[in-house]
């Protein structure tokens, strides 16, 4: 059977000048909610590998996360049928995934509603709930397999300032306003942001790595291109009608630093934005000994053009 898969989207969202830190929500199409490319086969591969070799650290519920995880799986699906109809196919009350071949009877499901819905997609799904008590959004449930450097075990549970306390400058520039939107937030009103950074590890399953300073390297102006990778994340906000919980996806993009080789322009952006990035903002993102290579190696691509 021919798949037929999109082609992989290429998101390039770096902002020249000094850093600044934003929400940067955009409005979110829910026809477009779920991203599916030629990366398919091979990611969901990887996720049930994951699943069945790591299980405790890619997947974990509170049993208060069971109606959101429910309502997210009815939604996926009503989602993957309508969308993808080549791909994911619902007959009676049993889902055909044909990249996989696996049929899933959804009346009687071997597994949490939540852990079935994470092995349909390349998205990471995160479930926030409100606590009434506290007024704050926690982290209940996510099936998490392809993490940018953070263990679900010790961010679930937490709230939303705990989850990003290691985030540079996120207390007093984007907590409120990170609040506010959680709030606001509609059914009908979904969002999407864009998040990136650049790593010198192209490895989907990422749960540690924030914060490195001094590890040896061996990136330099001449090689970074092809050690360096850019690696961004796409993510939405979705509240769900029912239980009124909040789902978050990540969708991981993963493109070599040598694909920007003929992009001159978009790759003194990202110098720009790399050089733009503080002190805390670049140890976060464990930048300290690649940052100088990855400059040095983009402007050279810019300056190539400008010969």
């Amino acid at each position: 059977m021919s798949l037929n898969l999109p082609a992989i989207k290429v998101y390039h969202p770096f902002v020249p000048g000094p850093f600044r830190m934003a929400m940067g929500l955009h409005p979110l199409n829910l026809a477009d909610w779920i991203e599916i490319d030629t990366d398919l086969p091979a990611q969901l591969a990887e996720r049930q590998r994951l699943l069945t070799e790591r299980h405790q650290d890619v997947f974990a519920a509170y049993p208060e996360a069971l109606p959101g995880s429910t309502e997210t799986l009815t939604l996926l699906v009503e989602h993957l049928t309508r969308y993808f109809p080549q791909l994911y196919q619902q007959e009676n009350r049993t889902l055909i995934n044909h990249v996989t071949g696996e049929r899933w009877p959804l009346d009687d499901l071997p597994m949490h509603p939540l852990d079935l819905a994470g092995r349909l997609v390349q998205e990471d799904l995160c479930l926030m709930q409100r606590d009434s008590e506290q007024g704050i959004y926690r982290l209940v449930g996510a099936s998490l397999c392809f993490p940018s450097r953070w263990r679900l075990h010790e961010k679930l549970g937490h709230s939303l300032a705990h989850i990003h306390d290691p985030t540079p400058h996120y207390a007093e520039r984007l907590a409120t306003p990170m609040d506010r939107a959680f709030d606001k937030l509609k059914p009908d009103r979904s969002v999407w942001r864009l998040n990136w950074s650049v790593l010198d590890d192209p490895t989907l399953f990422q749960p540690t790595g924030h914060g490195r300073k001094d590890y040896a390297t061996d990136v330099t102006a001449e090689n970074a291109g092809e050690k360096l990778w850019i690696r961004v994340e796409r993510q939405t906000l979705r509240r769900l009608p029912q239980s009124q919980a909040i789902l978050f996806t990540i969708r991981v993009y993963v493109y070599p630093l040598h694909s920007l080789a003929t992009q001159p322009a978009v790759a003194q952006r990202l110098a720009t934005a790399l050089h733009g990035l503080d002190d805390a903002m670049r140890d976060y993102k464990s930048l300290r000994p690649l940052r100088e290579a990855a400059v040095a190696w983009l402007e050279n691509i810019s300056q190539e053009e400008t010969q």
